[in-house]
């Protein structure tokens, strides 16, 4: 695939907010939301974003005939727990104690008490909120005693024998805390982690079943082991949590006394591989891409079960990933297309992600957008949606992109920080993109409208560019916020 040159020219000077667009009685009711994150899948995977893409994924294609396809979307981090903690809060994680790679098993909550995020705010507008899948933002383990497990870890620290003997605390019978319903969702299900433990199922703020057996039998490539529910199957989890994420559509559908936001989360294309023996040999790449074509069907029951709900019309259908793909360049295909770098990295295959959005009679069918957004702009577009007045303290790195979705020509960002898993952080800015390591010290630039394979670093010819832009990272970090949404 040959990586768009000639990137979208930027306007303004620092991301504002744009004025907000709410869903009157008389324009109609508001609209259902439906985000579904895939893990780890790559911007090249999908034939709608990559012509030589050896997947087949007709489903993406499909929504993005029917929506449009963002070039230029990126995630605020190359890895899992940052980019879902911005996606739901609007806040870049590099803000909290996550200063490098992702959460670990048995972490406290991310997400901080009475911080606002999308699903406490749609709760205020009347939405009915549901988060189905992979969570992966830390829960309060409880003990038998009903307090929190005791530990000496500091979120992101990772030390697994540790954790394993301190979860030894853990009682599962306990009521947790924090999780989705701590982060204002209504519902969950899922299993938190697949490749994690402790492996089994929640409901709500309840474990379903116990890890009673010491250590998962049978555990797949590219796990932690630990605590495990007797029999546990890691490849039944992605067909379980699609089964219910289909079920609360139908539910939705059948009753539609409010809307709702669903927020699907997805075990894949991640770790362990794990195709379903349907799409076992249909994808020329190995079974990373028949997982991918696994990850396209599941876009196809979700987008059956709105038709069959009655729901399609009046539903706004995001699709995206949390990072770029692990997976390396092989049998004619590049899961992140001509992109350098892949999940982890900050260079743009860790962070340029697929971004769909299908908003019938409301985004022109078969549309392509090329501006610069973010995953982290979820946040303050919905607020946008719904008429929600986000307050200072709320959604400080999360710009309104609603203009754009309804016009294609209008550019919302001018700039946007990304954050690798070791801690590097870069700044784009229009055309350019500063590279630096954890301390913020700058070390390379690279001009992606001239050269969108990040091959040649410009920052000993254009220091007055590299001052500039590391003055600006550095004013973003010192006052809490990139937006500004006064007036």
């Amino acid at each position: 695939m040959k990586l768009r040159r000639g990137l979208a020219k930027w306007i303004g000077v620092v991301a504002v907010a744009v004025p907000s667009f709410a869903h009157s009685a008389e324009q109609g009711k508001p609209p259902n939301i439906v985000v579904i994150l895939a893990d780890d899948m790559g911007y090249g995977d999908a034939r709608c974003y990559n012509e030589d893409s050896k997947i087949p994924t007709p489903h993406l294609d499909k929504l993005a005939s029917e929506g449009m396809r963002f070039t230029d979307a990126h995630t605020p981090s190359s890895v899992c727990s940052p980019t879902r903690y911005a996606m739901l809060t609007g806040r870049y994680a590099w803000r909290t104690e996550l200063k490098r790679q992702v959460l670990w098993a048995w972490d406290r909550p991310l997400i901080e008490n009475g911080r606002l995020t999308m699903a406490s705010m749609l709760n205020q507008h009347g939405y009915h909120t549901a988060c189905i899948g992979k969570w992966h933002l830390g829960w309060e383990w409880r003990t038998a005693v009903g307090t929190a497990m005791p530990t000496s870890l500091k979120i992101g620290q990772s030390n697994h024998k540790l954790r394993v003997k301190l979860a030894e605390k853990v009682d599962y019978t306990q009521e947790l805390g924090g999780g989705p319903l701590g982060a204002g969702f209504d519902y969950y299900f899922g299993d938190d982690m697949v490749n994690q433990p402790p492996y089994l199922w929640i409901e709500n703020q309840r474990c379903l079943t116990q890890p009673t057996e010491p250590l998962l039998k049978g555990i797949r490539e590219g796990c932690s082991n630990g605590p495990a529910t007797p029999g546990w199957d890691q490849t039944k989890v992605l067909p379980r949590i699609t089964d219910r994420a289909v079920q609360y559509l139908r539910t939705r559908g059948a009753t539609k006394d409010r809307p709702f936001f669903l927020y699907f989360a997805l075990t894949a294309p991640h770790l362990p591989v794990m195709p379903g023996e349907a799409y076992v040999g249909k994808s020329s790449y190995g079974s990373y891409g028949d997982f991918v074509h696994h990850v396209d069907a599941i876009v196809g029951q979700v987008d059956k079960a709105l038709a069959k709900a009655g729901l399609a019309e009046n539903t706004l259908v995001i699709f995206t990933s949390d990072n770029g793909s692990f997976a390396p360049r092989k049998n004619g295909h590049s899961p992140n297309g001509a992109l350098r770098g892949k999940k982890g990295s900050i260079y743009e295959g860790g962070h340029r992600v697929p971004f769909i959005v299908r908003w019938p009679d409301k985004i022109k069918p078969g549309s392509v957008n090329g501006q610069l957004v973010g995953v982290n702009d979820l946040m303050a577009t919905v607020a946008a949606i719904v008429g929600h007045s986000l307050p200072d303290d709320a959604a400080e790195d999360s710009v309104n992109f609603l203009p754009t979705l309804l016009d294609a020509t209008k550019a919302v960002r001018q700039d946007l920080v990304a954050h690798s898993a070791n801690g590097e952080f870069a700044l784009r800015d229009g055309d350019w993109k500063l590279i630096s390591n954890a301390r913020r010290k700058p070390t390379q630039l690279y001009h992606l409208g001239n050269d969108p394979a990040e091959s040649k670093n410009l920052i000993a010819a254009e220091k007055e560019v590299v001052a500039r832009f590391a003055a600006k990272l550095e004013r973003y970090h010192q006052q809490g916020r990139s937006v500004d949404r006064k007036p």
